[in-house]
C-alpha cells in the first residue's frame, strides 16, 4: 500500500491555494498510515429514504441507448481537435488511437457538469474518455439516500453490466487503444469499479467511494487484481462515506480504501481535507489524476 504522493507535483504549480489543498490531503494521507485517523460514526436514526422508477436491468434497447448516448471526450491527437459529445457523434476516423477512461458516472447521470469539465480536462492531457449513460433506461430506478441494500445491490448490477457495454464499443471504436484501459468511477459508479477484477483493465480510479461495508452495500466485494495500479481519491469529510455520516452504518469505518487495497503495492489513497462529495475538479484531485495518467497510460 502506497501513499506517497511525491510524484503528483510539479514545478509548474503557481497557485498557493491549489499547493495548499494538495499538502493538506498530502498531510490527511500520512495521518492515516500512522494510524491517527479515529473519527467513529455516531449511532443516530437514519433519515428516511424514497425511491422513484423502478427499472432496474437493462433492455436490449437501453443497452443501444447506454453506448449511444454515452458522453466521450477525445484529445486533439485522433482528429485535430479537442471533441466532447455523445459516442455517437464521435469521429468515425482517427489519426491514432489513444488510451480511454472507461467512467462510471454518479446518481445524478451525465447531467452533472462535473463530469463534462474532468472529461475534457483528460482529453487535455492526452487521454480519452467514455462515460455510458445509465438513465437510457427509461423509468430507471432513482432515490434519495438510504433505501435498503438490497435495492442498491440491484443499481450495483445495473452499473456492473454498463461495463461491458462499454469494453464492446471500444473494440471497434477506431480512437480507442484497447491495450491501455482504466475504469473509473464517481460515488453511486465506483462500487462496482471496486469490484472488478477484469483483465482488460490496467488500472481503476474509485472517486468518492470508501471500499468498505456500509449502509450502500451489503458487502464492499472490492476485487485485488496483482500489480493493478489504482487511485482512490475522497473526502476527508464525505457526507455519505466517511465517519460524519451519522447514519453510515460500520462505526469502524475509516472513509476510505486504504484497508481494502492495503496487501496492494500499487494504491495510493489521496483524502481531501473538507472536499465536498464530487471532487474530480479540485487541484489536489487533478494533480493526482494527473500523475496516475503519466505512469499509468503514458499518454
Amino acid at each position: 500500500m502506497s501513499y506517497d504522493l511525491s510524484h503528483f507535483f510539479n514545478k509548474d504549480t503557481k497557485s498557493m491555494t491549489n499547493k495548499r489543498q494538495i499538502v493538506g490531503a498530502l498531510a490527511v494521507c500520512l495521518a492515516v498510515v500512522c494510524g491517527s485517523w479515529g473519527l467513529q460514526a455516531a449511532a443516530q436514526t437514519a433519515p428516511t429514504g424514497e425511491t422513484k422508477g423502478s427499472a432496474l436491468k437493462h433492455t436490449p434497447q437501453s443497452a443501444i441507448g447506454v453506448v449511444q448516448g454515452a458522453q466521450v471526450a477525445l484529445p486533439a491527437s485522433v482528429s485535430g481537435a479537442v471533441f466532447v459529445g455523445a459516442y455517437r457523434d464521435a469521429p468515425q476516423l482517427a489519426r491514432t488511437r489513444v488510451p480511454v477512461v472507461v467512467f462510471l458516472h454518479g446518481s445524478s447521470g451525465l447531467s452533472l457538469k462535473a463530469i463534462t469539465e474532468w472529461q475534457t480536462w483528460l482529453a487535455g492531457i492526452g487521454v480519452a474518455s467514455i462515460a455510458p449513460d445509465s438513465f437510457a433506461l427509461p423509468d430507471r430506478l432513482t432515490y434519495k439516500s438510504p433505501i435498503s441494500k438490497a435495492v442498491y445491490e440491484q443499481i450495483h448490477g445495473l452499473r456492473a453490466s454498463e461495463i461491458g457495454l462499454a469494453l464492446d464499443a471500444l473494440q471497434s471504436a477506431p480512437w480507442a487503444d484497447t491495450t491501455r484501459l482504466v475504469l473509473a468511477g464517481t460515488s453511486e459508479g465506483a462500487p462496482s469499479v471496486a469490484r472488478n477484477g477484469g483483465a482488460q483493465f490496467i488500472g481503476r480510479m474509485l472517486f468518492a467511494w470508501s471500499c468498505e461495508d456500509n449502509y450502500f452495500v451489503e458487502q464492499h466485494r472490492t476485487a485485488l487484481v496483482p500489480n493493478q495500479a489504482v487511485l482512490n481519491i475522497i473526502s476527508s469529510v464525505d457526507p455519505f462515506f466517511s465517519s460524519t455520516n451519522t447514519w453510515l452504518g460500520n462505526a469502524q469505518a475509516k472513509g476510505h480504501c486504504g484497508e481494502a487495497f492495503k496487501s496492494q503495492a500499487q494504491t495510493s489513497v489521496v483524502l481531501i481535507p473538507g472536499a465536498p462529495h464530487t471532487l474530480l475538479n479540485l487541484p489536489a484531485a487533478k494533480h493526482a489524476v494527473a500523475g496516475y495518467v503519466a505512469a499509468v497510460l503514458k499518454p
